[in-house]
């Protein structure tokens, strides 16, 4: 079968590699359909993935495929059943996988495609309790959307956040894939939204997508429009994950009691805190990374209830992927780049 590695930094290859071994016990066997390209896949890509990796590795964190076969002990899943993957190793037996918070597992093996081999390959055979069932009328190419994308988005706003309706959020780099998420599930969850993009096109796009309100950050400081949209107040709540750049507007531009959650650093790692901003309006940091099998889960009912919709930006192939890592490394992009298998 065909594998997607990387073999050096910024150098991938599609390989033959041996078939994905019949499942075992609690085990079922997937063919991989879609693919969805996320930042993660980029700071792998590059050289980012610290010294937990061996080379080569088949990347791809996120994806959606039908089961092909099951193994033993397994119940609740069919052959022909699609689902979606969960996108790390976890342990299943610690506490807080028993108490179903899954991105806190304290043995977890590794993040697929950037520790571990990851999912762009025609064949996964993996533990079955790792796959969330995708309702009746959820495609492939969506259902791949939910184990990092909105499953992040959900436990960051809700899990996290709190985030309730009548609240406002500002959501960093609204064109991004958990931007375009987060637009749509803060929206559904009747809260008022304001985004940040570069561009002209993209602030169009995010209008249309839902957002309330859109800011051009190359054309005006994104903190002092949002102390003016509400009225010097600040928002209750600030999705982050873009980092250093916009990390001091983004605690500015929160209200006194306000909550700012991040899962992202793609303009860098390091950044300072004014502490007595932070402690005298009594602000909450959260950091949040991934999310629980059941976030996944919630993403794909709202999927299919028609409440949210993956925003697609292109539908490429395996040999494709140099092209869109470089894409979403450079921000060209509005949405989800997915690798069709």
């Amino acid at each position: 079968m065909r594998a997607l590695q990387l073999l050096s930094d910024r150098k991938l290859s599609i390989v033959d590699v041996p078939m994905a071994p019949a499942p075992g016990e609690g085990e079922v066997r997937l063919k991989i359909g879609a693919v969805a390209l996320n930042h993660i896949d980029v700071w792998g890509w590059r050289g980012m993935a610290f010294a937990r990796r061996k080379l080569p590795l088949t990347v791809g964190a996120e994806a959606a495929g039908t089961i092909e076969s099951i193994g033993p002990g397994v119940e609740g899943l069919a052959v022909g059943q699609r689902v979606a993957i969960y996108g790390a190793e976890t342990c299943g037996m610690c506490p807080a996988c028993h108490a179903g918070r899954d991105n806190l597992c304290e043995n977890v093996a590794g993040v697929r495609g950037f520790h571990i081999d990851g999912l762009a390959t025609d064949y996964v055979t993996m533990k079955a309790r790792l796959v969330v069932p995708a309702p009746d009328g959820v495609s492939l190419r969506d259902a791949a959307c939910t184990p990092v994308t909105f499953g992040t988005v959900e436990h960051m706003l809700f899990d996290n956040a709190r985030l309730e309706a009548g609240q406002t959020v500002l959501v960093q780099a609204g064109g991004s894939g958990i931007g375009t998420a987060a637009i749509q599930l803060a929206r559904a969850a009747g809260a008022t939204v304001i985004t940040t993009v570069g561009s002209a096109e993209k602030a169009e796009k995010a209008k249309a997508l839902g957002a309330h309100h859109v800011i051009n950050y190359r054309e005006e400081r994104f903190e002092g429009v949002v102390r003016k949209l509400t009225k010097k107040r600040g928002v209750d709540v600030v999705f982050e994950h873009v980092g250093v750049d916009t990390w001091a507007g983004s605690m500015f531009s929160l209200r006194r009691g306000g909550t700012l959650v991040t899962c992202g650093s793609t303009t860098g790692i390091s950044t300072e805190i004014n502490l007595f901003q932070l402690y005298q309006q009594q602000l909450r940091l959260i950091g949040s990374f991934g999310c629980r099998m059941e976030n996944i889960a919630h993403a794909l009912a709202k999927i299919a209830g028609g409440v949210v919709s993956p925003v697609i930006d292109s539908v490429v192939t395996l040999d494709n992927l140099d092209d869109a890592l470089h894409r979403i490394e450079s921000r060209q992009v509005f949405g989800k780049i997915i690798v069709m298998l």
